[in-house]
C-alpha cells in the first residue's frame, strides 16, 4: 500500500496495517528552513522555496505526506486583508480588515483567485511538489477555514459582535467567505492536492459558544465539505469537547484536535462512523519542548486511543527540533512492531 493509499484509507475509516503519521497543520521549522535554504517569510511566497520546505518535512523527518503552505493568511490576503508577513520564526498575520462595517459587505467583491496574491505561488508549489514526489505520496494543503476567513475579512471584534447583535451581517460574511474558500480549495485540488485541511480557530468554544457553532457555523463548514472535490479535514483549536458531536456532523472526513481533548478514546468512540480522529501529540509541550521519552509517551497515548491518523495537535512550532518530529515517526513504527 502506498503512503497516499494508506492515508486516504485511514481518513475514510478503513482498516490499515499501520496508522499514518503526518501533519495536517503547518510543518515549517527553522531547522528545515536552514537545511534546504528556504526561510520564512521568503518561502511563504516563493513557489520553489515553499516546495523545498514542504518536501523537507517528508524526506528529512519522515512525515508520510507533504503539507503546504505554512500560514492561515494566503486567502485572506487575496481577499483584501492587509498582512504582516512575519519573520523566520513567526508566521504571517492579518493586521487590517476590508469589511469591518456591515454596509461594507454590500460592495464586497471576490477577485480572480487563481491570480490573486500568493495563490499562484501556492498552486505552482503544489504542482512542483507532485512532480518531485510522484503519485504515491499524499499532498495535504492547508488553509484558513470559512469561519476564520470571514472573521479576518470583517475583524474578530466585528464578527463576535455581529454573532450577537447582527445575525444577518454574520450570515452574509460567512456566505461571502465560504464561496471564496470553496473556490480556493478546489483550485488546490485541481493543482494536485489530495486532502484539504481547514483550520478554523474562530469556531472554537474559546471564542464562539457551542450553541452558536450549532446554529450559525456548522452549516457553513458542511457546505464547504460538500462542495470541495477532495476529502476535507477540520482542525479547530482548543478543547472542542463541547462541539465535537456537531463537528462530526459537518461532513468532513477527519477531525484534527489538540491535546486539550484529553479523552481522545472517548472522542474516537463519539465520532465513529461519521468522522475519523486525527492528533493529538502536543505541538508546544511535546514536540517543541519535550524529549524522546515524552514524544514516545504521547504517541503511545494517541495510538492506544485508536486515533485514525497520528499527527501533531496543532501547527508545528518553528523552533521545534527535527529530532522530535523524527521520534514521532519512530515511536509509531515501534508501536506496530
Amino acid at each position: 500500500m502506498t503512503l497516499k493509499e494508506n492515508l486516504l484509507k485511514a481518513l475514510n475509516g478503513e482498516e490499515v496495517a499501520k496508522t499514518p503519521v503526518v501533519s495536517m497543520t503547518q510543518t515549517g521549522t527553522v531547522e528545515l528552513m536552514d537545511a534546504v535554504n528556504a526561510p520564512w517569510p521568503e518561502s511563504q511566497a516563493n513557489a520553489k522555496m515553499m516546495t523545498d520546505l514542504a518536501i523537507a518535512a517528508h524526506e528529512l523527518c519522515g512525515l508520510e505526506a507533504v503539507r503546504l503552505p505554512y500560514c492561515l493568511t494566503v486567502l485572506a490576503e487575496a481577499m483584501g486583508c492587509e498582512i504582516n508577513m512575519g519573520t523566520k520564526n513567526r508566521q504571517p498575520s492579518v493586521i487590517a480588515h476590508p469589511y469591518e462595517k456591515p454596509e461594507m459587505l454590500d460592495a464586497a467583491t471576490k477577485p480572480d483567485l487563481k491570480a490573486a496574491g500568493r495563490i499562484p505561488a501556492v498552486l505552482e508549489a503544489i504542482k512542483m511538489a507532485r512532480g518531485r514526489i510522484g503519485p504515491d505520496v499524499p499532498i495535504i494543503c492547508g488553509m484558513e477555514g470559512p469561519i476564520t476567513l470571514a472573521s479576518d475579512l470583517v475583524s474578530v471584534k466585528s464578527y463576535m459582535k455581529w454573532s450577537i447583535k447582527n445575525p444577518d451581517a454574520l450570515a452574509k460574511a460567512n456566505a461571502f467567505a465560504n464561496e471564496a474558500a470553496i473556490e480556493y480549495a478546489n483550485l488546490m485540488v485541481a493543482a494536485g492536492a489530495d486532502v484539504i485541511c481547514i483550520a478554523d480557530p474562530v469556531s472554537s468554544p474559546d471564542l464562539m459558544s457551542p450553541q452558536d457553532f450549532h446554529d450559525k457555523l456548522m452549516g457553513v463548514i458542511t457546505e464547504f465539505a460538500d462542495r470541495v472535490n477532495a476529502p476535507v479535514v477540520l482542525h479547530v483549536c482548543g478543547n472542542v469537547a463541547a462541539i465535537l458531536n456537531d463537528m462530526a456532523d459537518c461532513h468532513c472526513k477527519g477531525l484534527s484536535v489538540e491535546e486539550k481533548v484529553e479523552d481522545l478514546a472517548g472522542a474516537v468512540d463519539k465520532t465513529k462512523g461519521r468522522a475519523t480522529m486525527i492528533g493529538n501529540v502536543s505541538s508546544p509541550f511535546v514536540l517543541l519542548s519535550g524529549d524522546a521519552a515524552k514524544v514516545g509517551e504521547a504517541v503511545k497515548r494517541a495510538l492506544d486511543s485508536k486515533v485514525a491518523i497520528l499527527a501533531p495537535g496543532c501547527g508545528i512550532a518553528p523552533m521545534t527540533p527535527s529530532a522530535n518530529i523524527k521520534e514521532m515517526v519512530a515511536a509509531r513504527d515501534k508501536y506496530f512492531q
